[in-house]
């Protein structure tokens, strides 16, 4: 069947593709940040992946025929690239503190949250199936967590305030995310966080130029990665949600986590126990299922075409 004029051919099988390759790059850049943490400032390594995004996309952009640089909704972009920056942070230096399959089935709740959000903030009818989703994504959680175990500790606050960060960065792209070009707001995403991250990395006293001199070849083309992995995976998903429609491919996005368990073990000899296999197990199903339905919901409420950027499940 031939798609409607002026819309991108539906190539689901191609779409999956892309999606799958979207949860490894964000899997890879978080073990990468992980592996890098002790050797350069995080600071440093977080203003790298967002000028790596704002220096790449503008360039796209000023040599692109079909987007513009200019933004037409500015206060939309700044408010959504700072959310989105706050989620990077805490899971730039959450994986410092914590096991990355962990870390991103904890931060993997944000579906559940966006429910949540959308039933205080929204005042949207949310069915019962919706809430079973909720209470059992933060059960999956809890199993991961573990309160009182000891395994974790503070540190799953990162996770946790990563996830409602970007519930909040999801219920406002939803709502705004069809007045920009997905491309156009992929690069002010970029912009906003160097332009924010700049001033703190001159006021922090981190040595720049000494840290940069000092760092062998190969962990500079680290940071390089990392800048190109968080890039490149979102312009993957951009490309797969041209494929296929967002609620048959957001729940292969789950394949981040066996992405980051199976890249943990490689890198650093670690894997998830028994027990962090089960509670990740229940958020993937909740989460998936949660994503599934609020994007269904989404588009028979606003019978239009899905926005790429409204549907991210992960952001890095």
């Amino acid at each position: 069947m031939s798609s409607a004029p002026g819309l991108p051919a539906q190539r689901p099988g191609l779409g999956v593709l892309l999606i799958v390759l979207t949860a490894l790059c964000f899997a890879t850049m978080d073990n990468l940040i992980r592996k890098l943490g002790p050797v350069v400032p995080v600071l440093l390594i977080l203003t790298a992946r967002y000028a790596f995004q704002a220096v790449s996309m503008g360039l796209w952009l000023a040599f692109s025929r079909q987007h513009r640089l200019r933004s037409a909704h500015p206060r939309f972009q700044l408010l959504r690239g700072s959310l989105l920056l706050a989620t990077s942070a805490m899971s730039f230096w959450g994986v410092q503190f914590m096991p990355v399959p962990e870390f991103t089935a904890i931060n993997m709740l944000t579906p559940v949250l966006v429910t949540l959000l959308a039933a205080w903030l929204l005042k949207e009818s949310v069915t019962p199936l919706r809430w079973v989703l909720v209470a059992g994504g933060f059960l999956g959680a809890l199993v991961v967590m573990r309160p009182g175990s000891g395994l974790f500790g503070w540190a799953v606050l990162f996770p946790l305030l990563g996830a409602c960060t970007y519930a909040s960065f999801q219920v406002l792209t939803s709502r705004l995310a069809a007045l920009e070009n997905p491309f156009t707001t992929h690069f002010w995403t970029g912009a906003v966080g160097t332009a924010i991250l700049l001033p703190v990395v001159a006021f922090s006293g981190i040595d720049v130029p000494g840290v940069l001199a000092a760092a062998a070849p190969s962990t500079l083309a680290l940071v390089l990665a990392i800048g190109f992995l968080g890039t490149a995976g979102h312009l993957l998903l951009i490309l797969a949600l041209g494929m296929a429609p967002a609620a048959s491919l957001m729940p292969f996005m789950y394949a981040q986590i066996a992405a980051a368990a199976l890249l943990g073990w490689l890198m650093f000899g670690q894997l998830p126990d028994f027990w962090a296999w089960v509670g990740m197990a229940i958020v993937s199903v909740c989460g998936a299922a949660s994503v599934w339905l609020n994007l269904r919901g989404a588009s028979a409420q606003a019978r239009r075409a899905d926005a790429p950027v409204a549907a991210d499940t992960m952001a890095d």
